[in-house]
């Protein structure tokens, strides 16, 4: 991991970008994270849009996290998304969920399996070597939780990665049938994000997912609205589920 820049806002959260090896990240760590005071940890996993696209968003949740409840956040740029190289596999995925959702057509098995399962088996050790590399830092340390955007990276995540203690998903991503097995192996405290009307993405398979979930604490929190109709309040609801679990 190599640090590329660092500024300190009036909050007095420190931001440093990153790269490891060839992909951007960015870490957001509290004033009062230190060698003697460990902050925990948050994975913010962005959707595949970009990390100048969406940092406004990111950014905005992990400087509410430091400065309100002390914990650290990084995120990482997605395989074949913003400046990393392009994915010409996951161009054509992409291009075939637009022209089935244009024309109308349900979206098959196969397209879904296509634009997700190869950007999990991309994304999950990426997340996992970036985690070696922040946890290595004097002033960030354990517990670890994850929160974000394609939720199949995140399921992936709880399964395989003992490290993380707690997962905040957002159901707002088509997920591949093969997912909910894997989310049958997950057993960490979760919170649920769901937009009851979001338009790209079936209610129906998101409530089955949930339902899958082998963890004895899960939370479902669902709210009227599209995709980016989420409420502000949300985000208060995610930092004091991670309060409970990382602290």
């Amino acid at each position: 991991m190599h640090f590329t820049s660092e500024q300190r806002f009036d909050d007095d959260v420190v931001e440093r970008e990153f790269t490891l090896g060839e992909i951007p990240g960015i870490l957001w760590t509290p004033a009062s994270a230190s060698a003697s005071a460990p902050a925990p940890l948050i994975l913010i996993c962005p959707p595949p849009l970009g990390l100048s696209k969406m940092y406004p968003r990111l950014a905005g949740r992990a400087r509410y996290y430091a400065a309100e409840y002390g914990f650290a956040s990084a995120t990482i740029e997605l395989p074949g998304s913003g400046d990393r190289p392009r994915w010409v596999a996951a161009d054509q995925a992409r291009a075939d969920l637009r022209r089935v959702m244009e024309a109308g057509e349900p979206v098959s098995g196969e397209i879904i399996d296509a634009l997700i399962l190869p950007l999990v088996e991309k994304a999950v050790p990426e997340w996992q070597a970036a985690l070696d590399d922040l946890l290595a830092l004097p002033e960030i340390g354990g517990p670890v939780g994850y929160e974000g955007g394609i939720i199949s990276i995140g399921v992936r995540l709880a399964v395989v990665e003992p490290r993380i203690a707690a997962a905040g998903l957002f159901a707002g991503s088509l997920v591949p049938a093969a997912m909910f097995e894997e989310a049958r192996l997950v057993t960490i405290p979760l919170q649920v994000l769901l937009q009851w009307d979001d338009e790209g993405n079936p209610r129906q398979a998101a409530l089955d997912l949930f339902d899958a979930f082998g963890s004895k604490e899960k939370t479902l929190h669902a709210n009227m609205g599209g995709h980016t109709g989420v409420p502000q309040y949300e985000l208060d609801a995610g930092a004091r589920f991670f309060a409970r679990h990382l602290k």
